[in-house]
């Protein structure tokens, strides 16, 4: 293969994570996580949000454990598998670095290009499109709304603009 066309071939591509959860897979851009984990019980105040699983600690940091499944109206699991996704947070907000998200199993890799093919299924509010992976349906989540959910519901104390 030449230069220009591997070049080509690299810049119409990108390497895609497929997160498992309870009832749907996450498709997520690679860079998008910083880290796999063990699973970690946390405890939430009873007056959190049910998708608020309570924090946890990661690097000597304290951050924010969130099911995705319970902010988009199911139940929040925790399965034999459970593992959690350590994301970087792409809201710019300087007290926001990292989240984290309840998996139920380890990410696959998948290469994804241009041709991705979108599919016509229901959405609910933090999931942006869903598309065809191999054989499987993932849904594309808005991680930026994710984190203002946060915000929102108190769970960050913010210090500065995001975006």
């Amino acid at each position: 293969m030449s230069d220009t066309t591997s070049q080509t071939a690299r810049l119409s591509s990108l390497t895609g994570l497929l997160l498992p959860l309870s009832d749907r897979f996450l498709l997520l851009p690679n860079v998008a996580v910083a880290e796999l984990i063990d699973y970690q019980d946390s405890v939430a105040d009873p007056s959190a949000p049910q998708w608020y699983l309570g924090p946890i600690n990661w690097r000597h940091l304290s951050l924010p454990l969130l099911s995705f499944e319970a902010a988009c109206g199911s139940r929040a699991l925790v399965g034999g598998r459970a593992r959690i996704v350590i994301l970087n947070a792409l809201g710019g907000r300087p007290d926001l670095k990292f989240i984290a998200l309840l998996t139920q199993g380890i990410p696959r890799s998948c290469k994804v290009d241009s041709q991705l093919s979108y599919v016509d299924v229901p959405l609910d509010e933090l999931e942006l499109a869903a598309v065809q992976v191999g054989e499987t349906v993932a849904k594309i989540p808005d991680l930026v709304a994710l984190e203002q959910w946060l915000v929102e519901a108190g769970l960050v104390q913010v210090v500065g603009p995001g975006i």
